[in-house]
């Protein structure tokens, strides 16, 4: 599937086919395993499933102990993403830095870093800066996601300063959640995040866009690839500029381009 509309601000016609939202879905999928007693065992099962008989996904995230066995068992076109200072997003540089520099070490292409978002709360902007330059200058050629935690910020003005700190301090792309919260994407966050973005001349082309968290269908992934769509352009909805965050959506890909899933119950253009 290769969309060929490149405006801003209009949703493209293949979005409501359900099998090409599907497609997309699958090549921008960052399969996700992060639960405190994963073993190598469990890692190995999740790099099997990245390798799906439809497609790969872009990248298969987990803790940064496993990373290196990750790249192991992955094609180098599958990308190894680890998470650092996660979930909690903790004012410790060392340790922030101290995770990063594992992943490095590791062989894998991305880091996902959670920002200090309480001291955003308590209005310590200068921490927030600290911890993501930090971090910045730990892994300066890999891929870096910033993980707003937007589901705790709530505030859309908390939100949109949040994701300028995280593009000045170097930010590849802005992610909005752990998926460890009580609220995690949102549509209205992803819109404030995505504003933020195009807003920026230095990352309006550049700059990524990842939802996290509450994403267990392809109608979920819709929603945010359509929304990706209208504020970035269609030309944004690839693996380089657009991911998200979920695993259990794979079940319902794979179905839909298997042809095997139930036919839709949502409303009218929710594909």
């Amino acid at each position: 599937m290769k969309p060929s509309q490149s405006t801003h601000g209009a949703t493209p016609d293949w979005l409501n086919d359900r099998h090409a939202c599907a497609q997309l879905t699958l090549s921008c999928l960052d399969l996700t395993s992060l639960n405190e007693q994963d073993t190598e065992a469990d890692i190995a099962r999740l790099c099997l499933r990245a390798q799906s008989p439809f497609g790969s996904v872009a990248a298969v995230c987990v803790w940064p102990r496993l990373a290196a066995f990750a790249r192991t068992q992955l094609p180098d076109h599958i990308a190894v993403a680890a998470v650092a200072n996660f979930p909690d997003g903790s004012f410790d540089v060392q340790r922030a830095v101290r995770d990063t520099s594992i992943i490095v070490q590791s062989g894998a292409q991305e880091v996902d870093v959670v920002m200090p978002y309480a001291q955003l709360l308590a209005g310590n902007e200068a921490a927030v800066s600290l911890v993501l330059q930090a971090v910045r200058k730990a892994c300066p050629s890999l891929v870096l996601k910033v993980i707003l935690e937007t589901g705790e910020l709530k505030d859309p003005m908390l939100i949109e300063r949040a994701s300028r700190l995280s593009l000045a301090a170097g930010a590849d792309f802005l992610k909005t959640s752990t998926g460890k919260t009580p609220v995690s994407a949102t549509l209205a966050a992803a819109r404030t995040m995505l504003a933020a973005i195009a807003s920026d001349p230095a990352a309006a082309n550049r700059v990524g866009f990842k939802p996290a968290g509450g994403i267990r269908t392809v109608a979920d992934a819709a929603g945010y690839i359509a929304l990706c769509s209208e504020v970035l352009g269609v030309q944004a909805l690839t693996p380089a500029r657009f991911r998200i965050g979920a695993s259990s959506v794979l079940s319902d890909i794979e179905a839909i381009l298997g042809g095997t899933a139930l036919p839709p119950t949502t409303s009218p253009g929710a594909y």
